[in-house]
């Protein structure tokens, strides 16, 4: 019986220790216009604790991360963007986040956009 309950004590251990990816990536979807807007949201993602790396492409719109799982999600990578004034799919930057902005990343504003396709 001893010998049954060490064993299942360490097969739970086992499994909860390779529950959460050390290495995890995903793509996130940030609203943004221009390098400036890229440099912004990579330094607020790699701020979040457990951020390996982060690149967003202008074109695409999509921010290519590596975290560990084990320290944070993609909701609170998702957060600190939003909290810099960037929308991603899942989070919306408060209005007062998106107006500290530069007026040149002003991604909601039609005309801002139409300059940045050019």
């Amino acid at each position: 019986m001893k010998k049954l309950l060490v064993s299942t004590i360490l097969i739970f251990i086992g499994i909860t220790s390779f529950a959460q990816n050390k290495n995890a990536t995903a793509i996130l979807d940030v609203d943004g216009v221009c390098m400036m807007c890229k440099e912004r949201i990579e330094k607020a993602s790699i701020k979040t604790k457990g951020v390996k790396s982060a690149v967003w492409n202008v074109k695409t719109h999509e921010l290519n991360v590596m975290y560990d799982g084990r320290k944070t999600d993609l909701a609170t990578i998702s957060k600190n963007i939003a909290a810099v004034g960037h929308d991603t799919k899942t989070i919306k930057a408060s209005d007062e986040a998106y107006n500290s902005v530069h007026p040149c990343c002003l991604y909601r504003d039609d005309e801002v956009m139409k300059d940045h396709k050019n």
